[in-house]
């Protein structure tokens, strides 16, 4: 009875790691990747502009944030739910455009089966952390 009891919690021990396992792999293939394409210091004193290429799969969200800095963005490929709080959902595709003002909570999710990809200038404060995530 006990080694019968060992087997069936081993098998679920393994079966319960197996799912873990293919959940973080899901999870990681839907990862939003940001390439930064450009940094340079702006003519006015403290601000800096930074251009970064960001790419979201088919059902990858970026979760609720805000930037210490204006946010100027552009739809390259495939579309995007973008929602800002205070404001309506919108769905962007390729050719839209948006802006998001400094400190704005916001997320993009791409609920289409293509993958989105954006290109976004940001400018910033010099030394500020671009993104903080909002719970």
């Amino acid at each position: 009875m006990k080694n019968a009891r060992r087997s069936v919690i081993l098998l679920c021990s393994v079966a319960l790691a197996a799912g873990l396992g293919t959940l973080a792999a899901q999870q990681a293939a839907l990862a939003v990747k940001r390439t930064v394409l450009l940094k340079q210091d702006m003519a006015t004193p403290g601000k800096e502009a930074v251009m970064v290429l960001v790419e979201l799969p088919p059902g990858a969200a970026e979760g609720r944030h805000t930037h210490n800095a204006e946010v100027f963005a552009f739809v390259q490929e495939g579309s995007i739910l973008l929602e800002v709080e205070g404001k309506p959902n919108a769905t962007l595709k390729a050719g839209d455009y948006f802006y998001i003002a400094p400190g704005q909570i916001h997320q993009g999710t791409n609920t289409g089966s293509v993958p989105a990809k954006l290109s976004v200038v940001f400018v910033a404060e010099k030394g500020k952390p671009l993104t903080t995530p909002v719970q």
